[in-house]
């Protein structure tokens, strides 16, 4: 029997009576807020686990309430941007409490971002005050107060407040989320809290956020928005387990992290679920484990091993599809042997259209563009007033809501069956990798800044060094252009996941019959020979090692001692694919985190000669003990 979540029931909702002829409603759901749930929460539970502290829910909200009187207290209230400029912690558990508790909207700044970009988020925000980790380090913006967590949580004495959130409407600003965006600038998504709150109570309807007392793992960036569907589930009670930088891009540590921390609940993507899979067995932590994964379209390989595990009674797992701009999960369907890769139905806070060219509603079986309605439709792009016109248009399905909006994704589906949907790709140059929502033009913007770049295209590529990869293509008007250089200013103004694999070189771009690019007639980078690509000169027995695999999993024609393994093209899926050459070709268990701390060839060569040393030290211990004894 094929497993599908429920679909609301196609009432149609009507406005109150005092509303206003031009107003924009779309009744949210008598949901209770997400702080309300929070305060009844024992105290004395754990809520967040961090690799630098713990917290008890007591202990959250108590500096939630002294986080949100200093905020208060410099004039942060409903509607405020609140930056939060944290690594992921406890300490920005409670920011984000804080903020919220006060009353404000919380915007995510990773530290792990370039700086260009950090500010950009800032001021393009217009961010009321920023919280750091520290006093050290440059503004994030001109202007903008910034103030160190330490300051906003130091206790001054006085006994601690009972919990008492300020009160907001359903519509009050919640968070600001930024996407990439298709004409180079990125832009924030802003999400009011009803809509948050109902996320939350969607996802437990659905049998989702099933576990009571449940311990999920927050793993996603807290500027990508899989964070909400994550941080939200503190506020029923569940446990919030930080996953640090290095176990998320280990396998071997996520899966033994999974187990010893007996996490309920994981979010993950596709990409970094596969390496996962195997690593997961029946009889570690609490199983099944419920795996949520998104971010990406499911293949069938990996939608057939996932049903086996859970056929095997290892995981639940469930397809979640969502756009930022509707609060992060639209449609769920679980995952089982019996059906093909699909996205699920819609879920209740979300009306779905799928239509033709003309808007027309398309009968089953076919395909359209699909569109969401509802309460959870996000308020709009931040200071983007003809941007959000154009993106949340008036809803034009036979049940809409007065006034209501609905938003136009840009995916393409086919209704399927019992109101499910099968994903068939983008309208447009939104893709999707490693999770990511990446527009290729802001790529190509970033690319075409640079001095002597005349032309540039971006394309997503299946097959780039053995995994989906960007590649760009550019054309210089002067020989300076060079692509070490291309890779280095794409470095400071980009996140890392948009940071091409390759940079190909063009004379000149394939263009039509009428004139515009061919971007199918775009070359393939050049493909990596199946023998191993010759070492430089005068590299160490190690480093010639090392060489080999880089090239193998890179396509690199030529690998020098000084040559670093993420300039190369290198990134979390191919480092995870180094470590696991290395371990089958030399027998030496090489750690991810060996490969960030030690980018240069040399170094990580050396590296592995210390766990070579100690491997062989190891051996030869073992072995005078057996003769001992």
């Amino acid at each position: 029997m094929t497993a599908v979540l429920p679909e609301r029931s196609r009432t149609s909702e009507t406005a109150p009576q005092d509303a206003p002829q031009d107003a924009s409603y779309d009744a949210p759901r008598a949901v209770a807020d997400l702080l309300d749930r929070l305060a009844l929460v024992p105290a004395a539970r754990t809520a967040v686990v961090g690799a630098d502290r713990e917290l008890s829910f007591g202990a959250l909200r108590a500096e939630a309430m002294r986080i949100a009187a200093r905020l208060t207290a410099r004039g942060i209230g409903p509607e405020s941007v609140v930056a939060l400029a944290l690594p992921r912690g406890a300490g920005l558990v409670a920011a984000l409490i804080g903020t919220l508790t006060a009353g404000a909207g919380y915007l995510p700044v990773d530290p792990k971002l370039p700086a260009e970009r950090r500010r950009y988020l800032v001021e393009d925000s217009g961010a009321d005050l920023v919280v750091t980790a520290g006093p050290d380090g440059e503004p994030l913006a001109a202007g903008t107060e910034h103030l160190s967590l330490a300051e906003l949580t130091a206790p001054d004495g006085t006994p601690d407040p009972a919990y008492a959130p300020v009160a907001v409407s359903a519509d009050t600003l919640a968070y600001v989320i930024y996407t990439s965006g298709s004409t180079g600038r990125p832009k924030g998504v802003e999400i009011g809290r009803a809509a948050a709150s109902a996320l939350l109570a969607e996802l437990e309807g659905a049998d989702i956020a099933a576990t009571d007392g449940g311990r999920v793992g927050w793993n996603a960036s807290p500027s990508f928005d899989a964070s909400v569907q994550q941080w939200v589930r503190i506020c029923r009670g569940d446990t919030l387990v930080m996953i640090d930088e290095e176990t998320r891009a280990d396998p071997a540590l996520l899966a033994r992290f999974v187990d010893e921390q007996a996490l309920t609940d994981l979010d993950i993507t596709p990409s970094h679920a596969e390496p996962l899979l195997d690593l997961l067995s029946a009889d570690g932590g609490p199983r099944p484990l419920t795996l949520l994964i998104g971010g990406e379209a499911v293949g069938p390989e990996l939608w057939r091993r996932l049903a086996e595990k859970g056929a095997q009674g290892v995981l639940r797992t469930v397809n979640l599809y969502g756009p930022t701009e509707c609060t992060v999960d639209s449609t769920a369907g679980w995952i089982d042997g019996a059906d093909e890769p699909h996205i699920g139905s819609v879920l209740p806070g979300l009306r779905m259209r799928v239509l033709d060219e003309k808007l027309n509603p398309v009968a089953e079986g076919d395909s359209g563009e699909l569109y969401l309605a509802g309460p959870r439709v996000g308020r709009g792009y931040r200071r983007r007033p003809a941007l959000t016109a154009e993106r949340f248009t008036a809803d034009s399905g036979a049940d809409a809501s007065y006034g209501g909006r609905m938003y136009r994704t840009g995916d393409l589906v086919r209704l399927l069956p019992d109101g499910r949907l099968g994903y068939l790709g983008r309208a447009d140059g939104q893709v999707k990798l490693r999770g990511h929502r990446i527009e290729l033009p802001e790529i190509e913007a970033a690319l075409t800044a640079v001095d002597g770049v005349a032309e540039a295209a971006v394309l997503l590529l299946d097959e780039v060094h053995g995994a989906p990869g960007l590649v760009a293509y550019y054309r210089a008007t002067t020989g300076t252009v060079t692509k070490g250089a291309l890779r280095e200013h794409l470095g400071a103004a980009l996140p890392a996941y948009m940071l091409p694999a390759a940079f190909v070189a063009l004379d000149r771009f394939p263009t039509t019959t009428n004139g515009k690019l061919d971007r199918a007639a775009l070359p393939a980078p050049a493909a990596a020979s199946p023998e191993r690509a010759p070492a430089a000169e005068g590299l160490t027995r190690s480093q010639e090692l090392i060489a080999g695999v880089w090239a193998a999993v890179l396509g690199a024609s030529s690998v020098g001692p000084d040559d670093n393994f993420f300039k190369l093209g290198g990134h979390s899926l191919l480092a995870i694919k180094l470590v696991s050459r290395v371990r089958a070709e030399l027998g030496v268990a090489l750690p991810v985190k060996a490969v960030y701390a030690n980018p240069r060839l040399r170094d990580l060569a050396s590296h592995l000669d210390t766990l070579v040393a100690a491997t062989a030290g190891a051996s030869a211990d073992a072995a005078a003990a057996r003769q001992d004894s």
